[in-house]
């Protein structure tokens, strides 16, 4: 292989991959369409499909990568592999270890995601966590290389594992005649790097643009002073994509051919999670949301011709991060209402008042007393509840309700969405595509 990546690369490794990755799906994506002007019944304007990598073996692209770099290394890989990853890259690292029978030992930082750690475990990898990034793990597991004779497979500072991720990028030239942009999560940079290898190559007409997490894009740096830095990474739901040092070899590529690099904060990324629950019924991890995020927050502008395709990237997410996501949003798009009221410490006040909520057709979710550390009078109380409303002109009702009634009460958390999520509310559907 040469000192890049090139087409035919891509295409030499594609049996390879082939033999243990999928074929994954393409989802029109109404909302998204329509937020974009167009309508996928068809017909003139933009279209936006969902790459539902996230549906992928072992949840997200890595496998790719990692069947690449297996088959480059041929019978030295019986010498076992040693890996570092946040989780996705482990579990594919695992799976590939597993199915050509040679260990795999796994590095992940300390507060590494529950489930992915499990995942690796049980494909048969051994786990070690600690270290604060994967930039530290991966100094661990070059140093275990080093002594053990085992082989360093690199997330994404790899061209096997490049060429192996630019697999992706064949499957959308392939399936969509009228590709105009590709959106892609940034963290490593090996995908997007093979993914506008292979496309540009194609379709050098196609746009191709990454999306780092704000709290964790060295890249938008990188690019303007033109050499590797490192920035500190701040805790996010893209996990995935907390890269605080990019290799060597993706930051050319990522020069060369992709043609802009956005990033999105914590709290699109959740929106953009809850959507594709919602409305596309696909689990979908923060660093693989991220894509949808940008498109929603307006970072990127969809061309008013041809398909747009946003890449799925991974589906390995704790539940436990699911849960806060849905409330957050169930409160921002005023489906659950949460309130604080005074009232007088006298009997049937509460009763009173949640009888009015109730007749303005609220239900209620908790309600809890608040009796210390606030500024009450020595007869009054506090109530903090959490209701579910239809949408916000029925939580503004319930509130005018209540105040009507004299409750002094108040919205606590709410924050409008952008203008663009706030029209993805359940609607009826009309057709039997995924949406």
């Amino acid at each position: 292989m040469t000192a890049s990546v090139e087409l035919g690369d891509i295409e030499r490794v594609r049996p390879a991959v082939e033999k243990v990755a999928v074929r994954t799906p393409l989802f029109n994506s109404r909302v998204l369409t329509e937020l974009a002007g167009g309508s996928i019944s068809g017909g003139p304007g933009p279209r936006v499909v969902l790459k539902a990598e996230n549906l992928q073996r072992t949840g997200s692209f890595k496998i790719r990568g990692v069947q690449a770099k297996l088959a480059a290394l041929g019978d030295a890989g019986h010498a076992g592999i040693v890996v570092a990853s946040a989780g996705n890259h482990a579990q594919a690292a695992a799976f590939g270890a597993r199915e050509a029978g040679i260990s795999c030992h796994v590095f992940m930082p300390t507060d590494a995601s529950i489930s992915k750690a499990e995942a690796t475990k049980a494909y048969g990898a051994t786990v070690e966590l600690g270290g604060e990034s994967v930039d530290a793990c991966l100094a661990m597991a070059a140093e275990r290389a080093g002594r053990t004779g085992e082989i360093l497979v690199h997330p994404f500072n790899d061209l096997a594992v490049i060429a192996g991720q630019g697999t992706l990028g064949l499957e959308l030239a392939e399936d969509i005649s009228d590709l105009s942009l590709v959106i892609v999560p940034l963290g490593g940079g090996g995908l997007v790097s093979g993914i506008a290898i292979a496309v540009k190559t194609l379709r050098p007409s196609v746009r191709v643009v990454a999306v780092q997490a704000a709290r964790c894009a060295p890249y938008l740096r990188m690019l303007e002073v033109g050499h590797l830095v490192e920035v500190q990474a701040g805790t996010t739901l893209a996990d995935g994509i907390a890269i605080k040092r990019p290799g060597e070899l993706t930051l050319p590529l990522l020069r060369e051919f992709v043609d802009d690099v956005v990033e999105v904060g914590e709290d699109e990324i959740a929106d953009a999670m809850v959507l594709l629950l919602e409305r596309a019924k696909l689990v979908v991890e923060g660093a693989g949301a991220v894509g949808v995020a940008a498109l929603l927050a307006g970072a990127i502008e969809v061309p008013r011709q041809g398909t747009t395709a946003v890449v799925l990237s991974g589906g390995n997410v704790d539940t436990g991060l699911l849960a806060p996501a849905i409330r957050r949003h169930e409160t921002n798009a005023g489906r659950r209402l949460v309130l604080f009221a005074r009232i007088s410490d006298r009997p049937a006040q509460l009763a009173r008042l949640l009888a009015i909520v109730g007749a303005a057709g609220a239900n209620l979710v908790t309600v809890e007393h608040l009796r210390e550390g606030w500024d009450l009078h020595v007869r009054e109380t506090a109530v903090h509840l959490v209701l579910e409303t239809r949408n916000p002109e029925h939580a503004d009702a319930v509130m005018r309700a209540a105040r009507e009634e004299g409750y002094e009460i108040q919205r606590v958390g709410h924050s409008h969405l952008p203008s663009g999520i706030a029209s993805w509310s359940p609607a009826p559907k009309t057709s039997e595509e995924p949406d």
